[in-house]
């Protein structure tokens, strides 16, 4: 089989590990935040303890405050905005620019890893990135992490490509429009990749150190500047928003503030920066990458120390230089890694670097032992040894991510990483509600706190009416635990966007003390779904409420019942 087509099937393998299935798994982790923003672009999740400038200036909002988030910048959520505008308000809409661009990714290791080292490092970094767990997971969740990844290997790939002297052509001398392109493109791609996610900046100082190291006559080039301009105009609502910010409520925005030390009123809870000292930090990184990561792809990554160390002992000088980018990323992203954190999502953005570390392990094995045992037709041996690999990195991804629950022990064939999109239920609790709210208009609202609440609600409900759905009176009342993110988009996303009326069990009960025990029938309300999460104990208050009446039991993936909906 030619090389061409191995990447072909390679590419087609990572595509049905990122595609397969897309939609399973509850929505849980920090996906929710972005989705449930990015369905309506409203800076707005609910978060008491984070609030947005949205909140600070409801009703009199300047038009600044439109060009970003509060705690991001707002190009993730933009993408986000049209998938689900397009492809409705499911699962499916907002992972699926994570899932493309994880596929993108893989062809981009490849151009990198070839670019670098030789086409077949690239190959088997394609190979490695394509299967392994860690980058299977970040591309089936709505997470910024997959673009920071796709925008962070596009940009290195360009950066190399401009820095490429001019090549001759047949005939004529060099042709110095060869490479121009690359700056320009580069600027661009600089600058969405900043309007992703601040840890993107992560490449400034990679690019920086290489120039300085190996490259100085750049920072003559007119073009180096141009991209540098470029990309900052392209950057430019965000930092129009954070001027705006400062010069409106005194600090920047959530993550600047806390970047430059400051304390804002606002946000005296920071949720998400409880990361511990840097000890703290350090310990637990290394069980976090063995909870995110196949132990085998763990164990290529930690030999292919071995393919830097034997090479430096004969010519350390051009080692040092030919695998100075590769360092230079992972000594970075290491770095940063520490600083902000070694959540799962963070450290995700270390697979592709250790995918073609380990690429260049398995090809230094190959290129420096198949004469000496070449008796023992070491080339077909190889082979099979990669395919060993391939196998088992592909059935580790599909147990742990494909299927609905993983299979075997921890971290041997199970990880604990599928806990970031598990099958509690969620899903179902969701598809329940969806089919009985579907073609029906809220008959009865509660009055929202904000008036962008309120013009939300106005919105849905007119829109209802306009497509003719007939009014339907019913009250929603949740009681016992919900996962907060679960919740976000399952439930109060039916509240927010589409006005149906959801309350506590609480608010229910106060509602009743404060207006009388027949208070919601008199406001209208014909129709009543009583959500009971699992395993919640009933109050005897409640209990009494809800003896005798009709139950739908919600069970999740593996039949275990999720929720009770006690409706009358």
């Amino acid at each position: 089989m030619s090389k061409r087509n191995i990447l072909i099937l390679i590419l087609i393998v990572s595509a049905a590990l990122r595609l397969i299935s897309l939609s399973s798994g509850d929505t849980i982790n920090d996906e929710v935040f972005m989705s449930f923003r990015g369905l309506g672009m409203i800076d707005f999740d609910e978060a008491s303890a984070q609030t947005t400038p949205l909140e600070w200036w409801d009703g009199n909002i300047p038009w600044w405050m439109h060009l970003s988030f509060h705690d991001h910048p707002p190009l993730v959520f933009f993408v986000q905005h049209i998938f689900m505008k397009i492809l409705g308000e499911n699962n499916f809409a907002f992972r699926l620019p994570s899932a493309l661009l994880g596929i993108a990714s893989i062809y981009l290791i490849y151009l990198l890893g070839a670019l670098l080292y030789s086409e077949n490092v690239g190959l088997i970094a394609t190979t490695l990135l394509g299967t392994t767990l860690n980058n299977v997971y970040i591309s089936r969740v709505g997470m910024q992490e997959s673009y920071v990844i796709f925008f962070i290997l596009l940009a290195s790939y360009l950066f190399l490509k401009s820095l490429e002297a001019p090549t001759p052509e047949k005939g004529r001398g060099p042709d110095q429009s060869v490479g121009k392109k690359y700056p320009l493109w580069l600027g661009m791609v600089l600058g969405l990749a900043f309007l992703v996610k601040y840890t993107s900046f992560i490449l400034v100082p990679i690019f920086l150190v290489y120039l300085t190291l190996f490259k100085r006559d750049y920072f003559l080039n007119k073009k180096f500047w141009l991209a540098i301009t470029l990309s900052i105009i392209i950057f430019s609502p965000v930092i129009i928003y954070n001027v705006m910010l400062y010069k409106t409520a005194g600090h920047f925005d959530f993550q600047f503030s806390y970047l430059f030390g400051q304390n804002p009123k606002e946000w005296q809870v920071a949720p998400g920066k409880e990361i511990g000292t840097l000890k703290d930090r350090i310990f637990v990184s290394i069980p976090r990458m063995i909870s995110s990561n196949s132990w085998l792809f763990l164990l290529l990554s930690a030999f292919s120390i071995l393919a830097f160390i034997f090479p430096l002992f004969n010519n350390p000088k051009e080692t040092i230089k030919k695998h100075s980018f590769l360092v230079a990323y992972l000594i970075f992203l290491i770095l940063l890694i520490l600083k902000i954190g070694p959540s799962y999502r963070f450290l995700t953005m270390l697979t592709p670097f250790l995918a073609l570390s380990a690429a260049i392990f398995l090809n230094y094995i190959y290129q420096n032992y198949s004469n000496v045992l070449k008796n023992i037709r070491i080339s077909k041996m190889y082979l099979i040894i990669l395919s060993i690999i391939l196998a088992f990195e592909i059935f580790y991804s599909i147990n742990n991510q494909i299927a609905d629950y993983p299979a075997g022990p921890t971290p041997w064939l199970a990880s604990k990483v599928r806990f970031e999109n598990y099958n509690w239920g969620y899903n179902e609790l969701g598809d329940f509600f969806e089919k009985e709210l579907a073609d029906k208009v809220p008959a009865l609202t509660f009055n929202p706190k904000y008036k962008f609440l309120d013009d939300l609600r106005n919105s849905a409900i007119e829109k209802g009416v306009a497509s003719g759905y007939p009014p339907y009176p019913a009250l929603i009342v949740l009681a016992g635990n919900f996962d907060k993110g679960a919740k976000l988009w399952t439930l109060d996303r039916l509240h927010i966007y589409h006005a149906w009326p959801i309350i506590s069990i609480e608010t229910y009960f106060q509602f009743l003390k404060e207006n009388g025990f027949d208070y919601y029938g008199r406001m209208g309300f014909k129709k009543y779904y009583f959500v009971v999460s699992a395993n919640s104990a009933l109050t005897p208050e409640l209990n009494k409420l809800l003896e005798n009446k009709y139950i739908i039991p919600i069970y999740n993936k593996r039949g275990d019942e999720a929720f009770k909906i006690y409706t009358f």
